[in-house]
C-alpha cells in the first residue's frame, strides 16, 4: 500500500469462494488494513445485490460480512438497474479513481478466472470492445442462458498492476491449454486479451486445471 490505498477488482463465481473465506480468517481478518482496500468487480450479473447469483453478494457472505472493510470502500455494480444504467453508475464510479487520463484506476490486484470457452469476466468469444471504454454491457446467451452482464474491458485489466486468474477443474483444462500455450486468437480466446504492459500475471491453477498444459511455457508464470 505504498500509495496509501490498494484497489481490488475481484471476480464472480464460485473459484474465488474458498480465496474470500480464507481472507476472512485468521491471520488475514485482522492482520490486512481493510480500511484502505477499496473493492470493484471484473464483471456482474445484472441482478439485484441479495440475488445468490450476484458476485457481490457472495463476496459478502464469504468475506465482507467477516472484515472490518468499511461500506464507503465497496463499489459495486448495481445490477438491479437497467444493464445501461448499471454501466452508466459503474463508469461513473469508476472515474473517480481514475489516473493517467484514463476513465478507469490502475487496479493494483484484478482477479480473474476462465470459462470453459475462454472467456474471462464477461469477456466472450467473437466479441470487440472498443478502446478507451472502461465498462460495456454484456447482452445475449450464454451456455443457453440469457445473459445481462457490466464487464471491465482488457483496458482496464491491461493497466492493472497485478493480475491473477485462478483456474480450477479439469472442465478447464482445454481452454487453460489453449489460452497458454496455443496460437494466439484472442477472438476465440478473450483471456489471451489479458497482457498488463507494466503489470505481472500469475496464473494460480490446480492439478485437474493444468492437465493438458506442456511441461514448460515461455513467458508463463504458473502455480498449481
Amino acid at each position: 500500500m505504498a500509495r496509501g490505498r490498494f484497489l481490488v477488482a475481484l471476480s464472480g463465481g464460485s473459484t474465488p469462494i474458498s480465496l474470500y473465506r480464507s481472507l476472512a480468517g485468521a491471520p488475514y481478518q485482522d492482520s490486512l488494513g481493510w480500511d484502505r482496500m477499496f473493492f470493484f468487480w471484473g464483471d456482474e450479473r445484472c441482478v439485484p445485490p441479495d440475488d445468490p447469483e450476484s458476485s457481490f453478494h457472495q463476496a459478502r457472505l464469504a468475506l465482507f460480512q467477516h472484515v472490518s472493510v468499511p461500506d464507503r470502500n465497496i463499489f459495486r455494480v448495481m445490477g438491479e438497474l437497467d444493464p445501461h444504467a448499471a454501466c452508466g453508475e459503474y463508469n461513473r464510479q469508476l472515474r473517480e479513481f481514475g489516473e493517467d487520463g484514463n476513465a478507469w484506476p490502475h487496479f493494483d490486484l484484478a482477479l480473474l478466472g476462465l470459462g470453459v470457452d475462454g472467456h474471462t469476466a464477461s469477456l466472450f468469444p467473437g466479441a470487440t470492445e472498443p478502446d478507451g471504454v472502461a465498462c460495456l454491457v454484456v447482452t445475449g446467451q450464454y451456455r443457453d442462458r440469457p445473459a445481462k452482464r457490466v464487464t471491465l474491458t482488457p483496458g482496464v485489466f491491461n493497466s492493472a498492476r497485478n493480475v491473477i486468474f485462478l483456474v480450477t477443474g479439469e472442465e478447464k483444462a482445454q481452454a487453460l491449454a489453449a489460452t497458454l500455450a496455443g496460437p494466439n486468437e484472442p477472438l476465440k480466446y478473450p483471456a489471451q486479451r489479458i497482457d498488463p504492459a507494466a503489470g505481472k500475471v500469475l496464473w494460480l491453477v490446480d492439478t485437474p486445471a493444468a492437465g493438458l498444459l506442456p511441461t514448460s511455457i515461455t513467458g508463463s508464470n504458473i502455480k498449481h
